[in-house]
């Protein structure tokens, strides 16, 4: 036939075109003739090729019925051929179609073994399927359910026999996946995108009738490849998943077992065949329900949380598809249903989680409709008894589970609560269920509390700045819970939506008073209980709570939590978090004698609540001094402190700014945990301020606390009187100060004296409680009134550039050289006198109009009068005892001096009384002490460095000279382990600070040169790295104060390179160190020429003798 033509239309001109290749191929059954055939075929349009279709068909299946053995490539080649046919065809003939259909599948049988399939080739097996996939679609009108009539039910059986064999054993996926497809072919039940045959409720109850026969058999094995190994890909489960779905949907469907053609007795024509039917009768329905619930079931578990959507997804369409056309007669399975349906409700995947959705709105709509009937009833009822019965394993399989599954089993419970609704008010006043769901939620949400760096860490309040802090930075370091029996954040986030739904749909009444009351019984639950109870009340609010626009159910809410409900619960939970017992609790180990009496005044065996007035209602907490606190109840008070300040975060986040009557009752017990010394727990409680001041209004935290500063202000004037009583009253006054501005100063003038008075009445039991006070106090000073004065280093810092700006003349020099040298001799003294006198100070001037005016000293700021006053306690608390207490005394009196700047006059004075106490700590007094008192004094030299100079070097240089001096041999000669010692500490301590303090002073050149005596041994290679290191900073400051004195000394000690003369009637310049071999200095020495004075060329490179 020419290329050129199109396809032929004509029945004749066809017939002869196709009568050679289909007569060749009938003598000679070849795959040459057949492939011949073929691409004829392809030749011919569809109308006409279904004229010829019995005539084409007939060589081909002539091929395929020859007896005897026959390649593998040439049935290949016919069923290919076959299959075009019958996609391009349709079949109008029963004969053809049972005489194809029981010649393929004897293509895919053994000829030893019939009911197994024939160990050929994938390729061939790929054809034959095809083929048979195409026969079974190409069959047309009633004759394919002729293929289902209790005569065919052999044939039947071995089809499905070998497509269910061919699905589970066969190693190419594409084969498994294609019998499978064949298999829900043979059910009616395709999926695919080419028309299908509609049958009627009759035929299709037969169909139902003849599959009931073969339930047994597909379930079970298409349930074997679901729970397979998952090597053999998503796409086999998921077409198997649609097979037993499809297949149990067609058999056991309520529809059918209603009509009386489901009980109908086989006639006894058809003999042994009639045993092979299946009547279904309600007795039948109830046993293969029962066995399909326990292949359910396992399906389930093994595809809840699989790895793949599509597989997910495809659960979730089983489960809706039954519950949908069987829910009567699969009435033991639609627990498990509803179990599959609602563990997919929060799927990360966003297409199961929308089928999910409307899956489960159309069972909520169903159970609706059937509202007042027996149903609906028992529909209920499987809801909350599954619900029970979840809860009761839940505890046994968040220990025995992984996350993987523990995760599946939490939103099935969380499915459930969605689905019942409003129902769940009614479930929870059953005493039994509210128990149980309770009572698990305690079981799975303990806590593990071995940490010992949450007992260990420590909080600084005075060291949060308010300028950096925002909520962000504190819950982002805020610790994350461990809990015993799962460890993946997603698990705790869905029992969190648990709980808040809970809080939602049920009787916000009813939980708060359960969940206090497992609070209140045991100690064991009672943060778990606590974390509960703070989401109910959220939920109850309706925060967190999924978008109700989604809700399962239409109806709303019939009585929905109100405000003042919401207030009430909040309120009561409130109050007893903040109870005596509950509030003040043991967070710290006793360690020394003086840790235990601080600790004694923190937590006395009695105190009052600061908000209750009542005195009656005054409790005794039993001592922790009989009985040691071990780390495990040291953290446990620690979690329980943070999940009550997080839990009033929650009542404030439901209120809203309707909680701003309750920042009475509950402010000031935030603030005190706030200021508290375990970590963990200030930092719950500044995140929690944060919480309450955004759900009140407030936009920050100074805010908050500026609006209620005047009530929390007297609590802590009145709490002051009976520190015994109320020791939280200083933290709470730190957290104000650190978080508030300056408004907050003329309303705390007060206060700062009560707590100074305190302070000098018993200043060893409360010196370290009130220390930290007044830090905070001093760094909110140096923060709101930030000093601008700093005389000394710009003086220092102008006269260096001057000099820098001077042109460097070799005559100017030698002029000014002639003329000191005449003045040393005692030369031209007298007209300088002369000229002196003739000049009139500028100062005298000024004192001259100054005479008559009356002396009145201006009175001081309210913030510079307090710093005096504070500054005056520190003198006397420098020579305490206590390291720790020295080391704040001198934090406190560092910024007492910042503040103190602006006022020269005020601040000499002061420096001269703590002048004698501040020697001690620099001279002989631990490292740490020595470090913070050089701070002070650099401090102080800043402002008031004439001041100072004298008795730096009279009382200060000599003794640190001294000291460096005398252990320098000793450094250079141990050990590494010589670093830990605290001699060593001592060292770098004072080389540390000695370089900035002598720049400060702007000390002499002889004091400058003691400095420099005792430092240079640690410019020593010999040296520990760290002093060496602190060594080149002292000399690099000294640097600053005079180069050209250091420079001529450390060329002294060793000259890289040699200097000659500019004019050839100078003299060379001859260094001490010039020419000198290389040494332990050399390389220090070198490093310093290098860094301050420019690039040098070393011309002596020798090691060191």
């Amino acid at each position: 036939m020419p290329p050129a033509m199109s396809q032929i239309n004509d029945p004749k001109i066809a017939f002869a075109y196709l009568r050679p290749a289909c007569v060749l191929l009938t003598r000679e059954p070849t795959v040459v003739n057949v492939e011949t055939l073929k691409g004829q075929l392809k030749d011919v349009n569809d109308a006409t090729l279904q004229q010829l279709q019995e005539y084409v068909l007939f060589p081909l299946r002539f091929v395929l019925k020859v007896p005897g053995a026959k390649k593998e490539q040439l049935v290949q080649s016919v069923t290919e051929a076959v299959s075009y046919v019958l996609e391009n065809t349709c079949i109008h003939s029963w004969e053809t179609l049972h005489n194809l259909f029981s010649e393929l599948c004897l293509c895919l049988s053994s000829s030893a073994d019939p009911g197994k399939p024939a160990d050929t080739s994938e390729e061939l097996k790929a054809a034959v399927l095809r083929c048979l996939d195409a026969l079974l679609h190409a069959a047309y009108g009633d004759i394919v359910f002729k293929i289902y009539e209790p005569i065919m039910l052999p044939g039947l059986g071995a089809a499905v026999s070998l497509l269910l064999a061919l699905g589970e054993k066969e190693k190419s996926r594409d084969i498994q996946t294609a019998a499978l497809k064949c298999l829900q072919a043979l059910t009616l039940q395709c999926d695919c995108t080419q028309e299908h045959v509609v049958p009627s409720s009759e035929e299709r109850c037969a169909v139902g009738s003849a599959m009931a026969s073969f339930l047994p058999g597909i379930t079970m094995a298409t349930a074997r490849i679901i729970t397979g190994d998952l090597k053999q890909g998503h796409a086999v489960t998921v077409r198997a998943i649609k097979v037993w779905s499809r297949t149990v949907e067609l058999v056991m469907e309520d529809v059918q077992l209603q009509s009386t053609e489901s009980n109908k007795t086989p006639s006894a024509d058809l003999g042994r065949i009639g045993q092979l039917m299946v009547l279904r009768t309600p007795e039948w329905v109830k046993n293969t329900a029962g066995k399909l619930s326990v292949l359910l079931k396992k399906i389930i578990s093994c595809t809840s949380a699989h790895q793949h959507w599509r597989v997910r997804l495809a659960m979730v369409e089983l489960a809706d598809h039954l519950l949908a056309k069987c829910s009567r007669s699969l009435t033991e399975c639609v627990g498990s249903l509803l179990e599959a349906l609602v563990g997919a409700i929060n799927d990360v995947e966003p297409r199961v989680r929308e089928r999910c959705e409307v899956a489960l709105r159309e069972v909520s709509q169903r159970n609706q409709r059937c509202s007042g009937s027996s149903g609906t009833q028992t529909f209920t009822d499987i809801l909350s008894e599954n619900l029970h019965s979840l809860a009761t394993s839940l505890p046994r399989l968040m220990r025995t589970s992984d996350d993987q599954k523990k995760l599946f089993v939490l939103n099935v419970f969380l499915g459930y609560l969605k689905i019942l609704g409003p129902l769940v008010s009614v479930v929870l006043n059953s005493a039994a269920h509210l128990e149980r769901i309770s009572k698990a939620l305690m079981q799975v949400l303990e806590l593990d509390v071995m940490d010992v760096r949450i007992v260990e860490e420590r909080s600084y309040a005075a060291a949060v700045e308010t300028s950096t802090g925002s909520h962000e930075s504190y819950t982002a370091h805020t610790q994350r819970k461990h809990f015993l029996y799962f460890t993946d954040e997603k698990i705790f986030s869905v029992l969190m939506e648990i709980c808040r739904t809970l809080g939602y749909y049920g009787n916000i009444y009813l939980l708060t008073d359960h969940l206090l009351d497992l609070y209140c019984q045991s100690s064991v639950y009672r943060k778990q209980a606590a974390m509960v109870l703070n989401e109910t009340v959220r939920g109850a609010a309706g925060i967190g709570v999924a978008d109700q626009g989604q809700a399962l159910e239409t109806k709303v809410r019939e009585s929905p939590a109100t405000q003042e409900d919401i207030k009430a619960a909040a309120v009561s939970v409130i109050e007893e978090y903040t109870s005596l017992n509950n509030w003040h609790l043991i967070t710290v180990s006793k360690e020394t004698d003086r840790d235990r009496q601080d600790q004694q005044l923190l937590s006395p065996s009695r105190l009052l609540s600061i908000s209750n007035s009542d005195a009656g209602s005054l409790q005794v907490s039993p001592s922790s001094s009989t009985s040691a606190s071990t780390i495990h109840q040291l953290n446990s008070n620690i979690w329980q402190l943070c999940i009550q300040l997080e839990g009033i975060a929650c009542c404030a986040q439901a209120l809203g700014r309707d909680f701003r009557p309750l920042l009475m009752t509950s402010l000031y017990p935030v603030l005190e945990k706030a200021g508290e010394e375990t970590l963990l727990v200030s930092q719950v409680a500044l995140s929690s301020m944060w919480d309450i001041s955004k759900a009140c209004g407030y936009a920050s935290l100074k805010e908050l606390i500026n609006e209620n500063s005047d009530y929390l202000l007297n609590d802590i004037s009145l709490n002051l009187q009976r520190l015994s009583q109320h020791p939280q009253a200083p933290p709470v006054l730190t957290v104000m100060l650190t978080h508030s501005d300056c408004s907050l100063l003329p309303l705390v003038g007060d206060i700062v004296q009560d707590v100074l008075t305190a302070l000098d009445l018993s200043y060893e039991r409360t010196a370290a409680l009130f220390c930290s006070v007044l830090h905070a106090l001093m760094k909110a000073l140096a923060r709101w009134f930030p000093s601008t004065c700093s005389r000394t280093s710009k003086s220092v810092s102008s006269r260096k550039s001057s000099s820098d700006q001077e042109d460097l003349s070799i005559r100017q020099f030698l002029l000014n050289y002639r003329k000191q040298k005449e003045l040393a001799e005692g030369i031209g003294i007298d007209d300088d006198y002369n000229t002196e006198d003739r000049e009139v100070p500028p100062t005298e001037c000024e004192d001259v109009e100054d005479i008559g005016s009356p002396d009145v000293k201006a009175e001081l700021p309210s913030h510079l009068s307090i710093t005096k006053d504070v500054m005056e306690r520190c003198i006397h608390l420098l020579s305490d005892p206590s390291l720790r207490l020295r080391l704040k005394v001198l934090d406190v009196l560092e910024l007492c001096v910042q503040v103190l700047s602006e006022r020269e006059d005020e601040l000499l004075p002061m420096a001269h009384r703590c002048w004698p106490a501040l020697l001690q700590r620099l001279t002989a007094d631990d490292p740490l002490a020595v470090l913070r008192a050089f701070r002070v004094l650099c401090v102080l030299g800043e402002t008031c460095g004439d001041f100072l100079r004298r008795r730096v070097t009279k009382e200060v240089l000599p003794k640190l000279s001294a000291s460096l001096a005398r252990q320098a041999p000793i450094s250079a000669k141990a050990g590494p382990v010589y670093t830990h010692t605290l001699a060593y500490k001592l060292q770098l301590a004072v080389l540390q600070g000695l370089g900035s303090l002598c720049q400060r002073l702007d000390l002499a050149e002889a004091d400058l040169d003691v400095v420099c005596e005792a430092c240079l041994p640690y410019l020593s290679s010999r040296q520990p790295i760290r002093l060496q290191e602190a060594c080149l900073s002292v000399f690099r400051h000294l640097i600053q104060v005079d180069p050209d004195t250091f420079w001529f000394t450390l060329n002294e000690l060793h000259c890289p390179s040699s200097y000659i003369p500019h004019h050839p009637d100078l003299l060379p310049v001859q260094l001490n160190g010039t020419g000198r071999p290389r040494d332990e200095f050399s390389d220090n020495v070198f490093k310093l020429l290098k860094e301050e004075f420019g690039s040098v060329t070393e011309t002596v490179n020798q090691p060191v003798s």
